[in-house]
C-alpha cells in the first residue's frame, strides 16, 4: 500500500505530528482562519480525517484586525502525561520590520478537548515547539526574530525550559543553533539512541524551501550539522509535481518505520502560481549507520537523493480508511466541521441553521480585517466546483450575498444577489484583484432567489447561474482564478483558495440571507 502525497491537500501548512498509541494526529496552520489550527486524525498514515479545530474562542484566539495570514503560525501538537500538548503563534503583525507573535500553551486529556485556557509563554519569535524530555522536562524552543537594521531577522532557535507546575517559562534562554540555508523556523526536538535531534525548516517557505537537522549528546548544544543537509527539497527538481518541500516533523510507527510530514505544494505550472496554497506531504525516512535520518528512497527512481516522492510506501499497519465526505452540505445537523469563519469566532448572533437552511446576518465588507458574515471551506484540488442557492429579501444597494471565490481581502471573486440604486434585483459578479475593484457584469433577475455555481478548473474560473436549479447560465468571461495564491502580489501571503458563503449588510441592519442545496465536489488528475 502506498501514501499518496499530498495527504491533506488544499491549504494545510507546516505540519506537526505525534502519536498516542495507534493514533496519528497532525496539526497545521490556520492562519486568520477561524476557530483555529486544523488537527487530522490517522490510524495508517494513509488515510486522514479532520477531528478537531481547538482554538474555539477569543480567549485562546483573539484575530480581529489582523494582517492577511497573520494569526495562527505553524502549531506543535504532542502527547506526553495523559495530556494532548498545543503550542501556537498568534502572529498580529508581518508586515514590517517587526514579527508581534506571542506564543500559547492550551492542553486537553482529548483531542477533541475540551481544550484549555491558554498559558502565554513568550513572544521572541514564531513556530513554537515543546519538547518532552525522557527525564520528565520539558523544553521550548521557537523562531527568534532580530527586528534591528543590519541584522539577520532569522537570528537562529533559541531554547528555555519549561515548568508545568509554575505555568511559564524558567532558566537561562540559549541560542542553540543559527542554521545552514537561512531563515531558519519551525524547530521541533527529537530524541534517539543518546542524540538529540533538531529538526528545522529553512531555505524560506517558497521553491527553495526545505527541511534540514542538526544533533547534539546535550540539549543545550552544541549541535553539529547534517553532512548532507538539507534531508529534504525541492529545490533543484523544478519538474516534479511536489514542490516547496520543507517544515515538517519525524514519527516512528508501531512497526518501527519512521516518517517525516513536510509542508508542500503544488504548482498549476512549473515554479508557477499555487491556487490550492501549502498543503501537508510525507516521505518515509531510514537511519543510517552514523545515526542521521535519510530518505528512504535514497535517490533512486531518478530523484535527487533529498527530493520528495509523489508515492511513498506506507507502513505495515491496518488499513483504516474513514466515511468519505457527502459532497451536498447537510445543515440539518447544524454548521458543517468543514467550514471555518474569518477572524472570528462562528456564533449564532451572525451564523445559525433553521432545518436544512444556513442563515447569515450581514456584516462588514469583503475587505473588513473584523466583523465578516463569512464561512469557507478549502478548495482541495485544481478541478473543483461548488454550488449554493441563495434566498434573501434585499430592500438596497447595501445588502448583498453569495458565494466567492476567496483568497485574503485583497484577492477574491464574488458571484452576489443584491437590490441596486434603481430598485433592481440583479446578480453580479466583484473582483479585488490585490487594491484593484471590478464589476465586470451584473444581470437582472425577477425573484432575489437564485442559483449560484463557480468552477475551477486549472487556474481558470467561471461563473453560472440558475433560476430554477437546473438550467445554469455562464455569467462573465472566464477569470484568471492563479491570482488566489502566495505568488500573487505583493506582500506576505501563506493561505490558500476558499469556495465560501457570505452576506453583506453595510448598513450594520445585519439582514440576512439563506444558504441551501450547497454542494462540494472535486478531483485530483
Amino acid at each position: 500500500m502506498n501514501i499518496n502525497n499530498p495527504i491533506l491537500p488544499g491549504f494545510n501548512p507546516d505540519p506537526a505530528i505525534c502519536r498516542n498509541g495507534d493514533d496519528f494526529y497532525i496539526a497545521t496552520s490556520t492562519f486568520e482562519w477561524f476557530p483555529g489550527v486544523q488537527i487530522h486524525h490517522s490510524k495508517d498514515l494513509v488515510n486522514w480525517r479532520l477531528v478537531s479545530r481547538p482554538l474555539d474562542r477569543v480567549s485562546q484566539l483573539n484575530m480581529a484586525g489582523v494582517d492577511n495570514s497573520g494569526g495562527v503560525w505553524a502549531p506543535c501538537i504532542t502527547y506526553c502525561d495523559g495530556l494532548f500538548w498545543l503550542i501556537y503563534s498568534n502572529v498580529h503583525t508581518l508586515n514590517g520590520p517587526y514579527k508581534d507573535s506571542p506564543n500559547y500553551l492550551v492542553t486537553a486529556p482529548n483531542i477533541e478537548g475540551p481544550w484549555s485556557e491558554p498559558i502565554y509563554m513568550n513572544g521572541s519569535g514564531f513556530d513554537p515547539s515543546l519538547f518532552h524530555d525522557d527525564d520528565g522536562r520539558k523544553w521550548f524552543v521557537n523562531q527568534r526574530w532580530d527586528h534591528r537594521q543590519g541584522r539577520n531577522r532569522f537570528d537562529g532557535i533559541v531554547l528555555q525550559e519549561y515548568d508545568h507546575h509554575q505555568q511559564k517559562l524558567i532558566g537561562p534562554i540559549t541560542n542553540i543553533w543559527a542554521g545552514e540555508l537561512g531563515c531558519t523556523e519551525g524547530p521541533h526536538l527529537l530524541k534517539k539512541d543518546g542524540w538529540y535531534y533538531l529538526i528545522c525548516a529553512e531555505g524560506g517557505t517558497s521553491y527553495e524551501h526545505a527541511i534540514s537537522v542538526a544533533r547534539s549528546r546535550q540539549i543545550e548544544g552544541p549541535y553539529e550539522n547534517h553532512p548532507q543537509n538539507p534531508i529534504l527539497t525541492a529545490v533543484h527538481s523544478p519538474a516534479l509535481p511536489i514542490q516547496k518541500t520543507g517544515h515538517g516533523g519525524f514519527i516512528e510507527c508501531p512497526d518501527g518505520s519512521w516518517y517525516t510530514t513536510h509542508l508542500c505544494a503544488r504548482p498549476l505550472t512549473e515554479r508557477g502560481r499555487c491556487i490550492l496554497g501549502r498543503e501537508t506531504g510525507i516521505q518515509r525516512l531510514v537511519w543510517d549507520d552514523d545515526g542521521w535520518p535519510r530518505l528512504a528512497h535514497r535517490g533512486t527512481d531518478g530523484l535527487a537523493i533529498n527530493a520528495p516522492q509523489r508515492e511513498v510506501v506506507a507502513p505495515d499497519l491496518p488499513a483504516h480508511p474513514w466515511p468519505e465526505e457527502a459532497a451536498t452540505c447537510d445543515f440539518t445537523q447544524g454548521i458543517l466541521k468543514c467550514f471555518q469563519a474569518l477572524r472570528t469566532p462562528i456564533t449564532n448572533d451572525w451564523a445559525w441553521t433553521e432545518g436544512d437552511e444556513l442563515v447569515l446576518a450581514g456584516r462588514e465588507s469583503l475587505y473588513s480585517r473584523f466583523y465578516q458574515s463569512l464561512l469557507g471551506r478549502r478548495i482541495t484540488e485544481h478541478h473543483a466546483e461548488f454550488t449554493a442557492r441563495v434566498r434573501m429579501q434585499p430592500e438596497d444597494d447595501q445588502h448583498a450575498a453569495g458565494i466567492t471565490a476567496f483568497y485574503d481581502i485583497k484577492k477574491w471573486f464574488y458571484l452576489r444577489l443584491t437590490r441596486d440604486y434603481d430598485d433592481q434585483i440583479r446578480i453580479g459578479i466583484e473582483v479585488m484583484d490585490e487594491d484593484n475593484y471590478s464589476e465586470p457584469i451584473t444581470v437582472d433577475v425577477d425573484e432575489p432567489d437564485v442559483w449560484f455555481k463557480m468552477k475551477i478548473s486549472n487556474g481558470v474560473l467561471h461563473c453560472f447561474y440558475s433560476i430554477n436549479g437546473q438550467d445554469y447560465l455562464r455569467i462573465g468571461e472566464e477569470f484568471d482564478a492563479s491570482i488566489l495564491s502566495d505568488e500573487y502580489g505583493q506582500g506576505f501571503g501563506f493561505t490558500g483558495a476558499f469556495f465560501t458563503l457570505c452576506c453583506q449588510d453595510l448598513s450594520g441592519r445585519k439582514l440576512p440571507a439563506r444558504f441551501s442545496e450547497v454542494s462540494y465536489t472535486s478531483e485530483r488528475v
